[in-house]
C-alpha cells in the first residue's frame, strides 16, 4: 500500500467512537443524534439570549433573520456543489433570467386556478405543446396535466392504465381482482411504488447480459389478460439507453391479431421526452404508436427548469378515464383536478414555458445536442483510459455508463473510484446493475445543461489522477461493504 494511503486510513474519533476513513464524509443518523444538542450562534449576529438554541425542538423564542439565515447557510455549505453532481438527472442551473422569473413566482399555489387564471392559462398551453411535440392525433383535445415530477406522473399513467382495464372488464363481465402490470427489471423504482401502493402485481422481464433491455419476446412471455399494461422506458436510469418501444408496439399488435388481447403501452420518457423530439427526430417511440396511451416526461430534468416539475399527456382524451377526474369548487372557482397532490409550486409551470418561448425546437436542439457531444467525447476518453469497459456512450440520451473490466486489477472497485472523486467535488455514482446482474457494478455519469466541455476536460484530468491514485495501492482498499457509498437513483 502507498505512503499515501497508509496516512489516509489513519482513524478519527467521534464522541470517544472510532470513525473509519471511509465514513468520514457524511455521519450515520446514529452519530448525527450524538452532536450536541445545541446550536451555538456566530457573535456578530447574537443578540441576548440567543448564545445557544436547542437543535432538535423549537426554541420558546425567535431570532434575528440574520442569524437564522447564517445558521442554515453555514449548514448547507457542506452539500456537495450541485454543478458537480453527475449522479442526477435533475437540472441545477438556469439563466439569470428564469432565477428571476422564478423568485417572482415562486408564492404562486398551482390548484388556485381562479386566483392565477394566466398561470392556469400558461399551464394548459404546455400541455399542448407537448401534446403536439409527442404527435398526439388530437393535441387541442387531448389531456394532460402537470405534476411535482415523474413519479407523480407515473402513479398518474399508472392509474388510468388500471382503471382501464377494470372498466373494460366489468364490461365482459370478468373480474378485476388479479391485475398485473409488465415491465424491465431496471425500471425506475417509482413502478414498483405503483405496483405496491395500487395493489398490482409487478411482473418484471429481467435484464440480463444477453438481453438488457426489455424486449419483445420478454414482454410476450409475460403478459396476458390480466395485464393492465406494458410500461417501456425511452432512457434507462442505469444506462441511458433507449428500450426498443417501436418493436414491442409492433409484438403487441400481433399478439392482439392472433388472441384478441389488446394491451396498452405507457412510456416513461422521464429523461428521453425532451431529448428524442430534438436529437432523434425519426426514431419512432410516441403517440405515432396508437398502443401508445400515455406518457410521462421530468420538465425538471432534460425540461431544463429548477426541480419540482413533471408533465403527464394522454394519447387523447378518452384515454384518461372520466371518472378519474374530480371538479372541485376552490377559491371561487369550479375546477378539474387529476392528481396526487392538492397544492404544489406554480413558478416550475412557468419555467417550462419561458424555456419553450426562450429556446423553440432549434434552441432545444443546440443545449441537447451540446450535452451529447460532451458525454460522447468523455465516454470515449474513459472507453480509451484502459481499465474500463462501456455499457453506453451517450448516444441517446447525454448518459453514459462503464464497468471496471475483470483484469483491470483487485487492489480497488468503482465504489473506491467513486469515492477518490469526491475528493475533487466531483458526485459520480457506482452502484450493481438490477438483480440477475448485480455482480456488474457500473459507473455512471449524467450530463446535463451546464457541465460544460471545459468542465469535462477538468473531470477527465481529476479522474485519471483518481486512477493513477488506486492504481499505487498494493493492497485492496479497506470498506465495510459495497453498498455503503451512499448513491440513490
Amino acid at each position: 500500500m502507498s505512503k499515501d494511503r497508509k496516512a489516509d486510513t489513519q482513524s478519527d474519533t467521534y464522541g470517544g467512537k472510532e470513525i473509519k476513513p471511509d465514513q468520514q464524509q457524511r455521519l450515520p443518523h446514529h452519530m448525527e443524534m450524538e452532536l450536541p444538542h445545541e446550536l451555538s450562534i456566530n457573535p456578530l449576529f447574537a443578540r441576548e439570549g440567543e448564545s445557544t438554541i436547542p437543535r432538535l425542538h423549537l426554541a420558546d423564542g425567535g431570532m434575528l433573520p440574520e442569524t437564522a439565515y447564517q445558521i442554515v447557510h453555514d449548514e448547507i455549505t457542506l452539500d456537495g456543489n450541485a454543478r458537480l453532481n453527475l449522479a442526477t438527472f435533475v437540472s441545477t442551473w438556469m439563466e439569470p433570467a428564469a432565477e428571476r422569473l422564478y423568485a417572482q413566482s415562486f408564492d404562486k399555489n398551482m390548484i388556485d386556478k381562479d386566483e392565477y387564471p394566466q398561470t392556469a392559462q400558461i399551464e394548459e398551453r404546455c400541455v399542448r405543446i407537448l401534446a403536439d411535440l409527442w404527435h398526439s392525433p388530437e393535441p387541442l383535445k387531448t389531456m394532460g396535466v402537470s405534476t411535482t415530477g415523474s413519479s407523480e406522473a407515473c402513479m398518474l399513467g399508472g392509474l388510468a392504465l388500471k382503471r382501464r382495464w377494470q372498466n373494460a372488464r366489468e364490461k365482459e363481465g370478468k373480474p378485476v381482482d388479479l391485475p398485473n402490470i409488465v415491465f424491465s427489471s431496471a425500471v425506475q423504482v417509482v413502478w414498483e411504488k405503483f405496483a405496491n401502493y395500487w395493489e398490482v402485481e409487478p411482473r418484471y422481464v429481467k435484464v440480463t447480459p444477453e438481453h438488457p433491455q426489455l424486449n419483445p419476446e420478454g414482454v410476450l412471455a409475460a403478459v396476458d389478460e390480466n395485464t393492465i399494461g406494458v410500461v417501456a422506458i425511452l432512457g434507462e436510469t442505469y444506462t441511458g439507453l433507449y428500450e426498443p418501444i417501436a418493436a414491442i408496439a409492433k409484438a403487441l399488435d400481433e399478439l392482439q391479431e392472433k388472441s384478441g388481447l389488446n394491451i396498452p403501452m405507457h412510456v416513461d420518457a422521464a429523461s428521453g421526452g425532451f431529448i428524442a423530439p430534438f436529437l432523434q427526430p425519426d426514431l419512432v417511440w410516441d403517440f405515432q404508436l396508437p398502443r401508445v396511451k400515455s406518457i410521462n416526461v421530468s420538465g425538471h430534468k432534460y425540461g431544463l427548469v429548477y426541480p419540482g416539475l413533471g408533465w403527464i399527456i394522454w394519447r387523447e382524451a378518452k384515454d384518461l378515464p372520466e371518472e378519474l377526474i374530480f371538479r372541485v369548487s376552490y377559491l371561487g372557482g369550479n375546477m378539474p383536478t387529476f392528481a396526487l397532490n392538492f397544492s404544489r409550486p406554480g413558478a416550475q409551470v412557468l419555467l417550462q414555458y419561458y424555456n419553450y418561448l426562450r429556446l423553440g425546437k432549434e434552441g432545444y436542439y443546440e443545449v441537447q445536442k451540446a450535452s451529447q457531444n460532451v458525454a460522447l467525447f468523455l465516454s470515449k476518453e474513459i472507453q480509451n483510459m484502459g481499465p474500463f469497459e462501456l455499457l453506453s456512450d451517450g448516444s441517446d440520451i447525454p448518459v453514459f455508463a462503464w464497468r471496471l473490466r475483470d483484469d483491470a486489477t483487485s487492489h480497488w472497485t468503482l465504489f473506491d473510484l467513486s469515492r477518490q472523486m469526491r475528493v475533487f467535488g466531483w458526485q459520480v455514482p457506482a452502484y450493481p446493475l438490477p438483480p440477475d446482474m448485480e455482480t456488474v457494478t457500473i459507473m455512471r455519469v449524467v450530463v446535463r445543461n451546464g457541465f460544460s466541455m471545459d468542465l469535462a476536460h477538468l473531470f477527465l484530468v481529476n479522474l485519471k489522477q483518481a486512477v493513477a491514485f488506486l492504481d499505487t495501492l498494493d493492497a485492496p482498499m479497506p470498506h465495510d461493504t459495497k453498498y455503503d457509498n451512499g448513491f440513490h437513483h
